[in-house]
């Protein structure tokens, strides 16, 4: 049976997070004192003086009491003080009240009222969005906390498989965990066999076989693509970007600029931002302008400028871009 503090604030600018967080307080208060135990306050009925009186109402429910108020980012500190300050001083053993507070831009929550979960034995938590360079050390902890050990290199290298959306790295860090047992050390090299199931990685496996210049690679990648059903019209866009990236790259390279100086102007993860680097310099500027040209007669081909299949037009370009 958990045990519940008297109160909690969540808070930050992460709402995502925090949804999680709201989510699974009330899933955990219904197991523990069914749906009649859960009172929730939204809008204007989450306001200080309503809340303060729910705190201090006589109530028949056998149990745990469960309050869960949304919005306390909009509170002023003259209502917290005149209303819930003295009803959280007094607030019953048998009760547990929850605040949560999607922070943005002015819209922040009251120090008061921090400190007054603080003062009644509750919990602050902030859920905050980490920037890019954050992510690794971040999720480190996170494996710590599941009880594995992620690498540096493998942090970094699932910021760059999934992106930069915490929730979203939390889901696949737990997939990781829960595949590779408890104890188990992390390295990229798991993390890019995990990620490589996913047909937009096999679209970035595409794009590599094409910037390597990898004919037979290339064909079998696209293959594979096409058989899980795949259509030009979703896969050119995709690499067209992706090439762009890499041509870009490849033009400061030329220009004289160092790896150094092409990082510290980008955004993404290292790890990321050196893999573009290196297919970079295992291309040049005008295979890669080639590469966008054959990509953009793909796509016109794909919208119905040509006679021939899909398919064949694919196959055509890919053999024009190896060769």
């Amino acid at each position: 049976m958990p045990e519940f503090k008297p109160a909690y604030l969540i808070h930050g600018d992460d709402h995502g997070r925090i949804g999680e967080r709201r989510a699974a307080l009330r899933a955990l208060a219904e197991r523990e004192s069914g749906s009649n135990g859960v009172e929730s306050f939204e809008g204007d009925h989450a306001a200080p003086d309503i809340v303060a009186g729910a705190l201090a109402a006589m109530t028949f429910a056998i149990g745990r009491r469960f309050l869960i108020v949304d919005g306390v980012e909009r509170w002023k500190d003259g209502e917290i003080a005149t209303h819930l300050l003295p009803a959280l001083a007094g607030i019953g053993p048998e009760t547990t009240i929850a605040f949560f507070a999607r922070e943005d831009g002015r819209a922040k929550v009251s120090p008061q009222l921090a400190k007054a979960v603080e003062k009644a034995g509750g919990v602050v938590a902030v859920e905050r969005t980490l920037k890019a360079k954050e992510l690794p050390k971040w999720l480190q902890g996170e494996a710590k906390r599941l009880g594995v050990t992620l690498d540096r290199d493998a942090a970094q290298a699932l910021v760059g498989h999934v992106g930069e959306r915490q929730q979203r790295l939390l889901r696949e860090l737990e997939k990781l965990a829960l595949e590779l047992g408890a104890g188990a050390r992390i390295r990229a090299d798991d993390v890019a066999a995990a990620a490589a199931h996913s047909a937009e990685h096999q679209v970035w496996g595409l794009v590599d076989t094409l910037v390597a210049g990898d004919d037979a690679a290339a064909m079998r990648a696209y293959l594979e693509l096409a058989a899980q059903g795949e259509s030009l019209a979703r896969l050119v866009p995709l690499l067209a970007r992706r090439v762009r990236e890499v041509l870009s790259i490849a033009q400061r390279l030329e220009a004289g600029e160092n790896a150094q100086q092409i990082k510290a102007s980008m955004k993404g993860s290292p790890w990321t931002l050196d893999r573009r680097i290196a297919e970079a310099r295992r291309s040049d500027v005008v295979r890669l302008s080639r590469t966008i040209e054959v990509l953009a007669d793909l796509e016109l081909a794909s919208r119905g400028a040509s006679e021939l299949s899909d398919p064949t037009e694919a196959i055509r370009a890919l053999h024009r871009i190896a060769a």
